[in-house]
């Protein structure tokens, strides 16, 4: 499971001092939160990925505030931490590879540009943490019109 690689990452971290253990102990702050927000709560890969995505967007756009304030060295200790959390997301697909399963479920679905909404939460079923939700919409929007 990935909470226990993320235990194990966090006890190598100290054991080596490396900085990155800052980053796991927040990580691991926040699978221990969901597990105690409600009755028998298990952090599964799912829910470990989703939180590890909502850290990744939410350091994106602070690591772009930061830059635009003119605070270069808080947005690189941004982007060292979304390094992290990257560690423990599947392999992106790549452009090629989504535009094909986008094709696909329009196919499937006999879509028309009105199906946009149905066709993006297929294909982002298909694609869970896999590829990027904008990298879906474009290809969604191309592929309909």
């Amino acid at each position: 499971m990935l909470k226990d690689q993320i235990i194990q990452d966090m006890t190598a971290a100290m054991k080596s001092k490396d900085p990155s253990l800052e980053t796991l102990r927040m990580l691991k702050a926040d699978i221990m939160k969901y597990e105690v927000s409600g009755k028998d709560m298990v952090a599964t890969d799912d829910v470990v990925l989703d939180i590890c995505k909502r850290s990744i967007k939410q350091r994106k756009e602070a690591a772009e505030g930061f830059k635009m304030g003119g605070k270069n060295d808080l947005a690189e200790k941004e982007l060292s931490e979304i390094a992290v959390f990257e560690k423990y997301m599947p392999e992106q697909m790549s452009e090629d590879e989504v535009k094909k399963i986008v094709s696909e479920t329009i196919t499937q679905m006999n879509a028309t540009p009105a199906d946009f909404g149905k066709v993006m939460g297929a294909v982002m079923g298909k694609c869970k943490g896999k590829a990027d939700g904008n990298i879906v919409s474009n290809a969604v929007k191309e592929l309909l019109s």
